[in-house]
């Protein structure tokens, strides 16, 4: 963390770091993580590419996703890596040509990481072209939008039917008022552990769920804006900084988050749905927030799974 503004260009570090390790080191550093997850009470997960940027080391992240969930996210067009720093056109043909080819059959969704703010993210046209070729490959839509400033990736994801938009930091009221009109369709997936890290302003949470928009909340664990696999810290987090309830924040990281999923066999207990339980250490939910940090968490043996659901990296 630094007293300088984030603008996703961190994310080159970690592409080098991804692409010099092996695919053995690759997956046991997933498994240690999936680990972390599940000893604080996370029973599916979903896991993102975007760190190696090229077809083959996209391919291989998402090859070794697959081997730890079902929900796998191809995210090429994270950043412009720095080989393609003046040939942008050339890199967005790539992710959406060859690279999408090859990542395609490993992964359930693509997203992209629209943000005007960044000179190392993609544009309005940019992401819309990604993403419309992802979804006739038969992948899910996914959004990162409106993390650094105004922007259009809140208007691009309720376009396009996207199931989730990330982030959502900065909102007008056009871009809550669209949220709000599909709330059955495109969730508003919160990172308050990104804002922590970064020191930048929360999402404006109370003032969404007020408008009737759908929320989930999330980790979003990675090396550069949140290192962290607790959800819940970001419960805490959600209610003693974005104006949530309790109730609400447990909500979003269960129900919401297995929405922006698109699933309807998670998130709660119901007849006929999977076994993703965790268990708290904990006379009531409550202490979620009122206990930050401590870990009253953890997944009840019976709902281990390779399914995917409450919190995503």
């Amino acid at each position: 963390m630094t007293g300088q503004p984030y603008d996703g260009g961190g994310i080159g570090v970690t592409v080098g770091a991804t692409r010099a390790a092996s695919s053995d080191e690759l997956a046991l550093l997933v498994a240690a993580r999936i680990t972390e997850l599940r000893a604080l009470g996370t029973t599916t997960v979903e896991i993102k590419s975007g760190y190696g940027l090229t077809v083959a080391d996209e391919a291989r992240s998402l090859e070794i996703a697959r081997q730890f969930t079902t929900e796998a996210t191809f995210l090429g067009a994270h950043v412009v890596p720095a080989e393609y720093s003046h040939d942008r056109a050339g890199y967005v043909d790539l992710v959406a040509g060859p690279m999408l080819q090859a990542a395609a059959p490993h992964a359930r969704w693509i997203d992209v990481f629209c943000e005007p703010h960044s000179a190392h993210a993609f544009d309005a046209e940019e992401a819309r072209h990604v993403l419309k070729l992802g979804a006739a490959a038969g992948l899910g839509l996914r959004v990162h939008g409106n993390q650094l400033g105004p922007g259009p990736g809140v208007q691009l994801a309720v376009e396009l039917g996207a199931a989730s938009v990330d982030h959502c930091t900065y909102l007008d009221d056009d871009d809550v008022n669209a949220l709000a009109a599909v709330a059955q369709n495109t969730v508003a997936t919160l990172l308050p552990g990104v804002e922590f890290c970064t020191r930048s302003p929360y999402p404006d949470a109370a003032r969404l769920l007020a408008a009737g928009v759908s929320v989930a909340l999330a980790t979003d664990c990675n090396p550069g804006t949140c290192y962290s696999s607790s959800m819940p810290w970001v419960i805490s987090l959600a209610v003693r900084e974005m104006g949530m309830t309790p109730a609400q924040a447990l909500y979003a990281a269960t129900v919401g988050s297995a929405k922006s999923l698109r699933r309807t066999d998670i998130g709660r207990l119901a007849v006929g749905n999977r076994a993703d339980l965790a268990v708290l250490n904990a006379p009531s939910y409550l202490h979620l927030a009122y206990r930050p940090g401590v870990p009253i968490a953890r997944v009840l043996d019976l709902a281990i799974t390779s399914q995917p659901a409450s919190a995503r990296p």
